[in-house]
Order: C-alpha cells, then structure tokens, then sequence
C-alpha cells in the first residue's frame, strides 16, 4: 500500500471519493456532517465537524495524513500540524476543481488510474445532462440562496451546475468570489429586479422554507414566486464540492429546470 495508510477526513467528498475508489479501509475518521455513503457513518468513528474538531479524538487513531476544504478549516489544520499531523486543505470551488480533486485524491493513495477513470464518468455524466438541456425551449433565470439571514449566493460550483442544467445564475459575478461573505447580499431587492424564473434553496444543512421566502417584502412579484418556482436541494447533494454535487446534485437542478421548461406556455 503506497501513499497515507491512515486518513481522516475532515469534510465528506474525500470520504466519498476514496469509498469510490475502493479505498476506504484507509479512512480512520470522518466528518459528523458525512452521508455520503450511507456505510460511510456506521464504519468509521466521526471526530470533526466544519468548523471544529475532536483534536485528541483524532490523535488517538494514530493518523499520518488529514484532509479539510477551505480556510474555514485553518484552524482546525493548524491544530493538527502542530501536533505532527500531515494535512492537506484543498480550495477547489468549480466544477473542473472538482474532477481534478478526484484526480488529485485518487494520485494520493496510489490509484491513480481508478481516480482518472472515475473522474472522466462523472465528466461524461455532466455532458450527458447539459446535452439534454440544449433541447430545453427556454433556459429558466435560477436565484441559488445557501444562507437566508443573511441571505448568501449560490458558489462557482452551483452556478457552474446550473448553467450545465440548463438555467442561467442570476448573480453570474458572485459566484466568483470564494468567500461566503463576499456572495451576501446587501440588498435582497436585488433578487426582485433580477426577477427569477426559479428560486433553489440549500440552507447549509438546515431546512429550505419556501413559503418564508415567498413573504420577503416586494418577494410576491417575482416570477418564480408567483409560479410556486421554489425548491430545496439538500445540503449534502449540492454544497459539497466532491462528487455528489456532480451527480445527485445537478441531476435535481436537471429535473426542476425541464419541469419548469414543460410548464411553459410559449410566448
């Protein structure tokens, strides 16, 4: 066995990618937040969550190598290397961050060639679906919201995603910035005078309330409120940047954007 023998993961798509892989008896802990896969969260003992971690429950399993996402984890990764622990925090936040994140993993713990593969299926399976989407008649304008108070725009990935399924994001120029507090908005009217077709909602693990954003004040004139155009994605499908999103996750925006476009009567 080459590459770290004893990893743990600090967000869930390493653990997914390395069960994809058929590596996961390399995994020694996991994310609370995990799901994906189901098996995932009943084999391996959980130590961390985002933004915190069991730091000595994860020095008890005796790791060599830990793997985070972003600088919300920087604290966590400090702890760890202080304490002699190899880490890597990746930054990936697009769609082709992703694939080559497989790619990266995959090189990692010596399957290279598995990790290739892989990532060129879930590449093949985004075709797939923005092929079928070039048949839509129409391409809806989508509000992603993955925070509401304050209310937070949708990440490169998801605007990316949605673009892939067919709709256009409404704040294209947001999506570009990495920061969560950089994609608030300021002023929710701005949603109103984009005027969306389709309102996504992904509240970072707590549950979408349609009918909360419908009554925001001068809400009622938006197009996707006044069609009942409001839908939630769950967390774990669309805000991880790991495979999910590539699969489960474009697959819902797929189905809400063709089932707003079949719902269209033709102008």
């Amino acid at each position: 066995m080459s590459g770290p023998r004893r990893i743990v993961c600090l967000t869930e798509e390493p653990t997914e990618v390395l069960y994809a892989l058929g590596e996961q008896d390399r995994i020694v802990g996991i994310s609370g937040f995990t799901v994906r896969p189901p098996r995932a969260r009943r084999e391996k003992p959980k130590v961390s969550a985002f933004t915190s971690a069991k730091i000595e429950a994860i020095l008890a399993l005796r790791p060599d190598f830990a793997i985070g996402f972003s600088d919300i984890q920087a604290d966590i990764a400090q702890a760890l290397i202080r304490r002699g622990v190899e880490v890597w925090i990746s930054n990936h936040r697009s769609v082709d961050g992703i694939l080559d994140y497989v790619r990266r993993l995959g090189a990692l713990v010596g399957a290279a060639a598995r990790a290739d593969a892989y990532a060129v299926e879930l590449q093949r399976g985004l075709e797939a679906i923005a092929a079928q989407a070039t048949a839509l008649p129409r391409r809806p304008k989508v509000y992603f919201e993955e925070w509401d108070a304050p209310p937070i725009t949708g990440i490169q990935w998801v605007a990316e995603l949605i673009r892939i399924a067919g709709g256009d994001d409404v704040f294209p120029e947001r999506a570009q910035e990495s920061l969560a507090k950089a994609r608030i908005l300021e002023d929710p009217g701005e949603v109103v005078r984009r005027a969306p077709d389709i309102i996504l909602g992904s509240w970072c693990g707590k549950r979408f309330r349609p009918e909360k954003v419908a009554a925001r004040p001068g809400w009622a004139e938006i197009p996707a409120v006044r069609d009942g155009q409001l839908f939630e994605i769950k967390s774990p499908r669309i805000l991880q940047p790991g495979p999910a999103a590539l699969t489960d996750g474009v697959a819902d925006i797929a189905r809400i954007v063709r089932d707003w476009a079949r719902r269209r009567v033709p102008a």
